[in-house]
């Protein structure tokens, strides 16, 4: 089988995906507790006893929360740079099976071969990944998915690491006005979610996908949409002009809601 990919959830009340390929199944962040991780898992056909491991972008809740309930699954190995890591267990009363990586590092586990790689956002030392499977004597039939969320702006080395994938997961966090109108929000909380080490705005995500506009893609998933300061209308007004011109699927994963699987086939089969 080639990579089976699908977001559990999304958004600030949580964010989690599943990646299965042959040998593996991983968990990219865990953001809800463990009763609703299970639940979600189940929906979507999986199991928590399956799961091999979870690989933190960052140490905030709404991606780190379920690293509590891995003391009944002693099995799952957490992947993380120190600094994650350490902001992570300092919350905790048991010590996870860490897998401690430097942020920029190349490794393998199972059959993924995983990037890392820095993102601009208010966290101890946030990252995005890049997962690879397949093929391993053709690295360019491979399927490979790129995970970009919680980050404020997108420097130029982000736009390399998301050129040559199949899939890619980037947030579209909030509209300007929208977030500017709303009542629930400090100004200093507006500032930080719209400054460069905030959250994408739905332009600046259609300007990093215009700029890189990959004919490699097959699938751009929009996700950690704010409930407050965003709505997929606003999204789709934003994306229409880009949407037209790309070949590839688009995906706005409404607040709070997830995805049904998505099957990444070989490039050589598109």
């Amino acid at each position: 089988m080639g990579m089976r990919f699908s977001i559990l959830g999304s958004g600030s009340s949580g964010n989690c995906a599943v990646l299965r390929t042959k040998d593996a199944c991983v968990l990219i962040d865990a953001g809800f507790s463990q009763r609703k991780l299970r639940q979600l898992l189940h929906d979507a056909g999986e199991a928590m006893d399956n799961v091999h491991a979870v690989f933190l972008t960052h140490e905030h809740g709404d991606h780190a929360a379920g690293i509590e309930g891995l003391k009944k699954f002693p099995h799952v190995k957490v992947f993380a740079n120190a600094a994650t890591a350490r902001a992570v267990q300092a919350k905790l009363d048991f010590k996870p099976a860490w897998q401690v990586f430097e942020t920029g590092a190349r490794f393998r586990f199972l059959d993924l071969e995983v990037e890392s790689f820095h993102v601009p956002h208010d966290a101890q030392e946030p990252v995005g990944f890049t997962f690879s499977s397949g093929h391993e004597a053709h690295p360019a039939a491979r399927q490979r998915i790129a995970w970009l969320t919680d980050l404020g702006h997108a420097p130029l080395h982000i736009h390399e690491r998301i050129r040559d994938v199949d899939v890619v997961v980037v947030e579209s966090n909030h509209c300007p006005v929208l977030l500017q109108a709303d009542v629930k929000r400090p100004w200093p909380t507006k500032q930080r979610i719209s400054g460069r080490h905030g959250h994408l705005s739905n332009d600046a995500v259609r300007e990093l996908l215009e700029a890189v506009a990959s004919p490699r893609w097959q699938h751009v998933f929009l996700t950690h949409l704010s409930r407050d300061c965003n709505s997929l209308e606003a999204v789709e007004a934003s994306l229409a002009g880009l949407r037209a011109r790309l070949r590839c699927r688009f995906s706005i994963v409404a607040p709070g809601g997830g995805t049904p699987p998505v099957e990444i086939t070989d490039i050589t089969s598109v």
